[in-house]
């Protein structure tokens, strides 16, 4: 694996440590600019809208950038973002500022793994996206943590001044790494860009992304009250439970990768399958302590191994503009998480239970597996009718493109 892919994860474990710290930190901020904490929440809210607007958007309107001068400039915004959050005045100047460190978040992941996929053989992709995403694993098991303990030592306002010497050290990572002569993406235009949403396929795929990992969040939006409630664990110890799922995840990333070169279509289907097994049993695994922190390892490792085939496979369904269609699927991620929590609010609201989430999520993973088999589906049937998936529009750019943007992905 080329060492440039060190650079991309670099950017991934900033990105990573930035997106989940502010959850750590709520009481923190909350105190120190005077507001409650539920108002202190949507400062979360700000983050994802940002990713969810400005994932689709920004890779649409940089699609002809090189591809190093666009990561390195989106993590320079990921760096003004973090800054502005540092020395925020008020409340409304630190959403504002939320909100833009959010912007970048889904542009980097989007174009970083098309970049990744190019570094290497067909038959390693998947491993190559995997290993970029390991950056945000990790953020989770050492980042969030540390970062979390920063604030509380030292200030709020000092965690996010780390966070952007991470991102600086991201742009002299990508600038030494990343070769100089990775190209943009085709010259097809905004229009033509936005023609490859236009595909079944591309939104079949992400909708699988929207109910898989909806089922994740689901749960692990609610996995604290689990943990201290049925499991009976210490309110002090959910910190280091939570690195536990940061393993797992890293485990599942790192299988994910190698399994979906060798068949994507199947790694997906064990992937939701296995998520949806593991939060069934939650309530079962959450009456002891060993096995509540056995049940966050898995949940982890289950949500993880379907990540890399569904980033794999919504980019080989756009394959004229794969960098926008892997952008759009970050903003799926965050409308997942978004949504999942909502739902799995809706189970404990009604009064099923502490764990009802869970049994909410395994729902909500059993839907992203039926998405996925008419997905399956349309592909088998455009396959025997000889469609190959593309748009009318998009069939008409792509014979302008004199090479194409990305090789089909193996499986």
């Amino acid at each position: 694996m080329p060492l440039a892919l060190l650079a991309l994860a670099v950017g991934a474990f900033g990105i990573g440590t930035t997106e989940f710290v502010m959850m750590g930190l709520l009481p923190d901020v909350a105190a120190d600019l005077h507001i409650s904490l539920p108002t202190a929440g949507h400062l979360v809210s700000a983050y994802a809208l940002g990713v969810v607007i400005g994932a689709p958007l920004l890779a649409a309107l940089t699609a002809r950038m090189r591809r190093r001068t666009l990561l390195m400039s989106l993590m320079a915004l990921f760096v003004a973002g973090n800054t502005l959050s540092a020395f925020a005045p008020g409340y409304d100047s630190l959403l504002a500022a939320r909100f833009l460190s959010g912007l970048p978040h889904g542009a980097f992941f989007g174009v970083g793994a098309v970049v990744a996929t190019r570094m290497v053989a067909p038959e390693r992709r998947a491993r190559s996206v995997s290993l970029m995403f390991l950056g945000l694993t990790v953020a989770n098991i050492a980042g969030v943590p540390v970062a979390t303990l920063m604030g509380q030592r030292l200030g709020w306002r000092a965690t996010f001044l780390g966070v952007s010497a991470i991102g600086l050290a991201a742009i002299a990572s990508l600038a030494a790494l990343i070769p100089r002569d990775t190209a943009g993406a085709p010259a097809t235009g905004l229009r033509g860009e936005l023609a490859a949403l236009r595909s079944l396929p591309v939104w079949l795929a992400l909708g699988t992304t929207v109910a898989g990992f909806g089922a994740l969040f689901s749960a692990y939006s609610y996995i604290t009250p689990m943990l201290t409630d049925a499991a009976g664990y210490a309110d002090s110890s959910v910190t280091l439970l939570l690195a536990l799922f940061g393993v797992g995840a890293t485990i599942g990333n790192l299988l994910g990768g190698r399994l979906t070169d060798h068949a994507m279509r199947r790694t997906l289907f064990a992937g939701l399958a296995s998520l949806a097994a593991v939060l069934a049993l939650f309530p079962l695994l959450m009456r002891t302590q060993w096995t509540g922190a056995l049940a966050v390892v898995l949940l982890g490792i289950a949500a993880f191994v379907a990540g890399t085939p569904l980033n794999l496979m919504v980019m080989e369904k756009a394959s004229t503009a794969p960098s926008l269609a892997s952008s759009a699927n970050q903003a799926a991620f965050n409308l997942a998480n978004a949504g999942g929590a909502w739902i799995g609010g809706l189970a404990l609201a009604a009064g099923f239970g502490v764990t009802s989430p869970a049994l909410a999520g395994a729902a909500l993973s059993l839907l992203g597996l039926a998405v996925a088999g008419v997905a399956y589906g349309v592909d088998r049937h455009r396959a025997s009718t000889g469609i190959t998936g593309i748009t009318g529009h998009e069939r008409i750019v792509a014979t302008h493109v004199p090479e194409p943007t990305q090789a089909a992905v193996h499986h």
